[in-house]
């Protein structure tokens, strides 16, 4: 019987003092929405995000290693690919895997972003 119903949510880290540019990047060039945390977690450094139906905690940490891999899907690739180019963003191309569309980038903090679109099945008929 599998126990693990989904994926709640997430954790990347950013260094201490980064919170200003970690907004300007999830926030203002990825489109993500910050939502409160709870009354009790207030006092923590970090901040909160909406991707789709979860949520992105934003921790700040001083140790090396951080590395997280998100992978988020995208309702239009495309659009996503000339945003990221128009804040200068580099991004690489991976590996095609069958039915998916899709490229990385790193944030400003060293960790790998994938962006993803399902290839829909369905053609037209002329």
């Amino acid at each position: 019987m599998n126990m693990i119903k989904g994926l709640l949510h997430a954790q990347i880290t950013i260094p201490t003092g980064a919170e200003k540019e970690a907004r300007a990047f999830y926030c203002d060039v990825l489109g993500l929405e910050e939502v409160s945390k709870p009354a009790s977690l207030i006092d923590r450094e970090g901040f909160w995000l909406k991707a789709g139906d979860r949520t992105l905690f934003v921790g700040v940490s001083d140790t090396e290693g951080r590395n997280a891999y998100l992978s988020y899907e995208v309702a239009n690739i495309d659009d996503m690919r000339e945003r990221l180019q128009s804040y200068g963003i580099l991004l690489k191309e991976c590996k095609a895997i069958p039915d998916y569309e899709r490229f990385e980038c790193f944030d400003p903090f060293g960790n790998i972003l994938e962006f993803i679109m399902p290839i829909s099945a369905f053609t037209y008929c002329s």
